[in-house]
């Protein structure tokens, strides 16, 4: 598989939290072998949890499917930047790429410029705008859609 298809299967992912009112992020992990070994899409509301974001749960997911906590060579792709508890748990998994769709002016990694990642010691190769347009579309309608049923 291609970036563009696995952010496709983070996309997927983004749209079951629609269906699920839930803010639409999905995220996939994908093995060195390229195998998908974890995939969430954000439950927050749900699970009624600030951890229930698609990174964190998909992160879980790959843990368990591999045996171990540790995913290095694996790579992770989400539909929007992480936000700093999630970079964290990305770092902290010693995940070696981050791929993301469309970055976050309100909550992404990169708004806090006090945050210093250079603790974990962990390389990681970070691509933004894969699919941008289209998770900008699954957000935005979301939002628009919540906003007009004051739900936001």
């Amino acid at each position: 598989m291609q970036t563009e298809q696995y952010m496709q299967l983070a996309l997927n992912q983004a749209y079951l939290a629609a269906s699920s009112a839930e803010v639409p992020i999905g995220a996939v992990v994908i093995s060195p072998e390229g195998q998908v070994i974890g995939q969430a899409y954000n439950r927050v509301e749900e699970l009624h949890s600030q951890v229930g974001h698609a990174e964190m749960l998909a992160l879980q997911q790959a843990g368990q499917s591999v045996g171990d906590w540790r995913l290095a060579g694996c790579a992770i792709y989400v539909t929007l930047e992480p936000c700093a508890m999630c970079m964290s748990a990305i770092l902290l998994s010693r995940v070696s790429k981050l791929v993301f769709a469309t970055t976050s002016t309100i909550y992404g990694y990169r708004v806090d410029k006090q945050i210093n990642f250079a603790l974990y010691n962990c390389p990681i190769v970070v691509q933004e705008g894969v699919l941008e347009e289209e998770s900008l579309t699954v957000l935005r309608a979301f939002f628009k859609t919540c906003r007009s049923m004051d739900g936001c």
